[in-house]
Parts: structure tokens; C-alpha cells; sequence
């Protein structure tokens, strides 16, 4: 896609060069074989462009019930699979355009009266992009609702939390998918925060310094759904900015993918196994039979280095660029596709996944004690029934866990005179707080790990996607 200077030997555009391009050159112009993907767009804008025209009285109404009437013609051919897409013509907006004479014939003329390639491809991507923002926002939410199904039968589900990939504080396992519930959240707000900033129409820009013709730009903003025309002509044509926000969003939604898929890896290792997952999202091994390989996972958690790969190249594409538009703008479109094909495939398979996922309750229940994960009970104990400061608290608790690894049990099974001889008012009841049942349960505070606070918040989050 390119702007309609600059060109030789094509008798759609010129009159001026009469030289043929070099196979070479035409090679490399060409973007038919990328941009074909717009075909739904172009034919959009383009209704909307004749409906516009005929209505300000720039072109008859004959003509314009031609030109619907061939662009429908278009319509059903690609979507037939009979359409040829011709490189030689460059790109979708010259291929629906010499089909639609071939249709119509001269008529098929007027229809790019008072536009540009330079408007029309603006709004074909700009549409493609606010489609795609939809797409992965609707997707999030899918995968929400996966995982607050899941957080909702294991908001009791005791596992370890950790820090460091350390052993910390008992939680919940329905806690812990929660806390993607909260990412994702964002993930979609980033989506429907872009796609309002990017909901304004380029069509009508022309060029680059708008038309002379009595367009009227508010009637094809209205008519594609958007909320309003660009305000500024060069900047209509110029900006990717909206295509750089998407995949910025993008990015960091792949991002929260690949920590989800990082920890079902982890999770599925023998070492802690803690969730399962069928053969529809693992394989085996060629030469290995007891293998069971987290292969969905894993090609997600690789994802993020394509889509983020994506964001840079746009960005690397853009940032040298005078107003207003330079041929290296056709590259705006392959990372993009490539982004959005990735994300979309991966926040599906993701879908799944938490879907397909057995957890393990016994092993997450086993290993929520390890590491003296109640330690942090302890002190708090010490704080609230012996009125210590937190740091003298935090010291004595210290020598207690030292004391557990010397006669290598846990906090909760250390003899009480062991524990008085830390501190002499230490009572029975601390082992109330020293199981990891008990610590999980006393996490009442807002957004804690309290079974309670979890089916709250779940109950929430069913309310806002419902």
C-alpha cells in the first residue's frame, strides 16, 4: 500500500512515467500477498466513501448503485474464493479497484473522488485494528471466566505462596488464579482504552492536506462506527500510533500469558505436581514413553517473543519517519497480523488449558507447610497476644525456625518448652495459628487469601463479566 506518487508504467495512476518496473522493484512495492487481509475493511470504507459521495452531490446516485452494486459483486467473490488477487496491481485497494471497472466499468472512476490510498489505507488498518483490540479483549474475558470457574471449586484449595520461587506464606490455589483474573482485567482494560483513543475516522484526509471537494467526513466516521474524523489532515495518514498502543497492549497481555504458562509448567513437574493436564494440551515423547510435556504451554510462554518482537519492529519502522507519508509504512501491517495471530491463538489455547487442568489438592496441600511458611504466623501471634514490637517478634521467630531445622520438624510440631524457652509467655494456643489451614483462614484483610475473601472477590468478578 502505498500513496498514489511516485509511481511508473501502471494505468490506474499514471500518465506521467511510462517506464515499466523493474520485476525486482514490483516485487518488492508489492503488499497484495499481506494486505489481502483488509479486503472487508477496504470494501467498508468504501461503501461508506459512495454513500457519502452521492449524498453530498459530488457523484449521481446511477452511479452510485453501481458501485455498491459492484462492490457487492467483490464481496462475494472473495468470499467465494473466486477473487484474483493480482500482485502486479500492488495491493487490495488496486485490486478491488480494477475489479469494480471490470464490473462497472469507467464508473468505477469516481468512486475514489476526494480519497487517497493514503486516507483509505489509514482506515482499513485502523478498522482492522480496532477489530482486533475487540477480538482480544473478548478473549480475555473468556479466559477470566475459565479461571474464575476453576478459583471457585479451589478457593479452600491450600497451596504454598512464594516469593523468590521460595517457599513464603500458605494461600489458596483459587487465590492464586485470582490474581490472573486481576492481570487479565487490566490486559482488557488496555484494549478498550486503546481502541477509544484510536475510534476516530482518517477517510477524507486525501493525501495529506484533505479535499476540496464538499465531503462530509462526519457521515463516513458515523457510518464505520467511528466516534468522530481525525482533526488533523497530516496526522491522519501519518499516525500508527494506535497499531503501536494495540501491540503495546498485546505485549504486555502476552507477557501475563507467559508467567501463567511458566507456572503450568512448573506446576506439572514431578516435583511438585500439582495440577494435571489431559493429552488434548500435552504430547509425549519419541523416545521417552512416561513423559507427559507441557508443549501448549511452553509455545505460549514463547509467544510473547514474537509479539513483542512485533511492538519493536512498528516502532523501529516509525520512528525515523517525516510527515507525512513514507512507503516504509507498508511494513506497519505484517508485524501487526503477526501479533495479533499469535496473541489470539495463545489466549485460546490458554482458555483451555485452565479449562482442561486437574489440581492436585493433596500435593499443594503437602508442600503449603514447607519452608516454615506459618513462620510469619508466628511473629504476628507474638505481636497480638504479647503486645511484642514486630521487629522482636521477627527476631524470636527467627530462632524458633532455627530451632525447628535443628530437630528437622516444622513449626507447628516444635515442643512448646522449646518455644518457651524463646519466650517464657508463649501459650498452647499458639499451634492454633501455626497449621497452614489456619494461617490461609486468618488472611481475612481485603484482597487476602482467606477462603472467604476469595469467594468474595470471585463473586465479583462473576458479577462485572456476567
Amino acid at each position: 500500500m502505498s500513496d498514489d506518487s511516485g509511481k511508473a508504467g501502471h494505468s490506474l495512476w499514471g500518465g506521467r512515467f511510462s517506464a515499466k518496473p523493474a520485476d525486482l522493484m514490483r516485487r518488492i512495492n508489492a503488499s497484495i500477498d499481506v494486505d489481502r487481509r483488509l479486503a472487508g475493511e477496504d470494501l467498508a470504507g468504501s461503501r461508506a466513501h459512495a454513500a457519502m459521495l452521492a449524498a453530498a452531490g459530488v457523484i449521481g446516485e446511477a452511479d452510485e448503485r453501481a458501485i455498491q452494486g459492484g462492490l457487492d459483486r467483490i464481496e462475494a467473490e472473495i468470499a467465494a474464493g473466486t477473487f484474483d488477487f493480482r500482485e502486479d496491481l500492488e495491493d487490495i485497494h488496486m485490486n478491488v479497484e480494477s475489479r469494480l471497472t471490470e464490473l462497472i466499468g469507467p464508473t468505477a472512476g469516481r468512486l475514489h473522488t476526494a480519497r487517497s490510498r493514503n486516507d483509505q489505507v489509514a482506515v482499513d488498518f485502523r478498522l482492522w485494528v480496532r477489530g482486533a483490540c475487540d477480538r482480544s479483549a473478548a478473549q480475555i474475558r473468556d479466559l477470566q471466566r475459565a479461571l474464575l470457574r476453576r478459583a471457585e471449586e479451589s478457593a479452600d484449595a491450600l497451596m504454598p505462596g512464594f516469593t523468590h520461587l521460595q517457599p513464603a506464606q500458605p494461600v489458596t490455589f483459587g487465590h492464586h488464579l485470582m490474581a490472573y483474573v486481576e492481570m487479565f482485567a487490566r490486559d482488557a482494560a488496555r484494549f478498550d482504552d486503546a481502541r477509544k483513543r484510536m475510534n476516530e475516522c482518517p477517510l477524507g484526509a486525501a493525501a495529506l492536506a484533505g479535499t476540496s471537494f464538499p465531503i462530509d467526513r462526519e457521515a463516513t466516521a458515523t457510518a464505520l462506527g467511528f466516534d468522530r474524523p481525525t482533526a488533523n489532515s497530516l496526522d491522519s495518514v501519518s499516525a500508527r500510533d494506535f497499531a503501536l498502543e494495540a501491540l503495546a497492549a498485546g505485549a504486555i497481555c502476552a507477557m501475563h500469558l507467559s508467567r501463567l504458562a511458566e507456572e503450568i509448567v512448573i506446576w506439572m513437574t514431578p516435583g511438585f505436581g500439582f495440577i494435571a493436564l489431559s493429552d488434548a494440551f500435552t504430547t509425549g515423547s519419541s523416545i521417552m514413553p512416561q513423559k507427559r510435556n507441557p508443549d501448549a504451554a511452553e509455545l505460549i510462554r514463547a509467544k510473547v517473543g514474537r509479539i513483542l518482537g512485533s511492538l519493536v519492529n512498528l516502532t523501529v519502522v516509525m520512528k525515523g519517519l517525516p510527515l507525512a507519508y513514507g512507503k516504509d509504512m507498508q511494513e506497519d501491517k505484517p508485524p501487526t497480523f503477526e501479533a495479533f495471530d499469535a496473541l489470539e491463538l495463545s489466549l485460546a489455547a490458554m482458555t483451555g488449558m485452565i479449562d482442561d487442568l486437574t489440581p492436585n489438592r493433596e500435593a499443594m496441600a503437602a508442600a503449603a507447610g514447607a519452608g516454615f511458611s506459618t513462620a510469619t504466623d508466628l511473629a504476628d501471634w507474638l505481636v497480638r497476644r504479647l503486645g511484642l514490637p514486630f521487629r522482636e517478634a521477627h527476631h524470636l521467630t527467627g530462632r524458633a525456625v532455627a530451632r525447628a531445622e535443628a530437630l528437622g520438624c516444622d513449626l507447628a510440631a516444635l515442643p512448646l518448652e522449646d518455644l518457651r524457652a524463646l519466650e517464657p509467655r508463649i501459650s498452647p494456643d499458639i499451634y492454633d495459628v501455626l497449621s497452614p489451614a489456619a494461617s490461609v483462614a486468618s488472611r481475612t484483610s481485603y484482597g487476602g487469601t482467606a477462603p472467604t475473601q476469595v469467594r468474595a472477590q470471585i463473586l465479583r468478578w462473576k458479577e462485572i463479566l456476567s
